[in-house]
């Protein structure tokens, strides 16, 4: 029981912590000092859905980077249940500071990792429809996150080159790196069970959205969404940050 209750602190800590990182100053400049080297738009719609939007940083001087003209897209935690792109701006904020594009990305909560799983795919396809729009270095990209934002980055990240992945990217697409932040890669039967079997009915609920409010997910469904599954030499650098 005592390993059962660390583990859901652990959990806790890691879904809620980040609920108010919000962008306060890049590189000792305000927000509105950042408008001078940046063109930012806000709540650009990439779905039809209220959730499916999303914020793009351009970088004024991005093609100076020249090999290093990363797009770098960031998905906010939550446990697939809560938080928001607004609450987590701080992530992008060492981005920024190297002058790169940047994509901070909301997905669609409480219906599952397939669905907002689907929704990074869906949003890099629609930039790349609309890449005129942009001017962004697609065969370059960075995809990352926080939590359940990593763990949606290093699934597409590392499924792009398996043809037997549900969820496609158009091509002309490609993901250079993942940086996972506090996101599981394995695992992840068990911290479905543990929200699911918790007494606190917030974890309960985060159980629940992961797959079926129905009960436990088969493996093989949960295999479909673990990034180990699709670890092979043909994936991009995937950096992994924990604690």
């Amino acid at each position: 029981m005592k390993v059962k209750t660390l583990f859901l602190i652990v959990i806790s800590v890691i879904l809620f912590t980040a609920c108010s990182k919000k962008l306060t100053y890049i590189q000792g400049k305000t927000v509105e000092e950042v408008a001078t080297t940046y063109s930012v738009m806000k709540n650009i719609p990439y779905g039809s859905g209220v959730e499916q939007q999303m914020d793009i940083y351009l970088a004024k001087d991005a093609k100076s980077l020249g090999k290093r003209n990363y797009t770098v897209v960031f998905l906010h935690g939550g446990g697939y249940y809560f938080s928001d792109k607004s609450q987590e701006e701080r992530y992008i904020e060492p981005y920024l500071q190297k002058g790169m594009n940047i994509i901070n990305l909301n997905y669609r909560l409480k219906r599952g990792i397939s669905m907002a799983t689907s929704d990074l795919t869906d949003a890099l396809n629609f930039l790349k429809t609309n890449n005129g729009n942009y001017n962004l270095s697609l065969e370059n990209i960075i995809v990352t996150g926080f939590s359940a934002g990593a763990h949606i980055a290093t699934n597409v990240g590392v499924s792009a080159n398996n043809p037997e992945y549900a969820h496609k990217l158009d091509n002309g697409i490609k993901i250079s790196g993942v940086i996972n932040f506090s996101g599981l890669v394995a695992g992840l039967d068990i911290v479905e069970k543990t929200f699911l079997d918790s007494e606190i009915e917030a974890y309960q609920m985060v159980g629940k959205a992961l797959f079926s409010p129905e009960g436990y997910e088969s493996k093989d469904v949960i295999a479909v969404y673990e990034p180990i599954t699709y670890f092979d030499k043909a994936d991009p650098l995937v950096f992994l940050w924990r604690g």
